[in-house]
């Protein structure tokens, strides 16, 4: 039986939602391995001069715990 965790992560970045969203992967792949899924629970993004600035995603990642 595989025993999974589940944490959450900001993240953005100034090119899209989903540059944002590779953005947690790869912040937490560096420290969290077994890595299965992500979830994106919240997308925001901020306004300058009436243009998006920075996109901005609320991730949660699921990862496997191995014994």
């Amino acid at each position: 039986m595989a025993v999974l965790k589940v944490i959450e992560i900001l993240a953005n970045s100034n090119k899209g939602w989903e540059d944002a969203a590779k953005n947690a992967v790869a912040h937490a792949s560096k420290t969290v391995k077994n890595i299965k899924s992500v979830y994106i629970k919240e997308q925001s993004a901020t306004v300058t001069n009436g243009a998006i600035s920075s996109y901005r995603v609320n991730a949660k990642i699921t990862f496997e715990i191995q014994d």
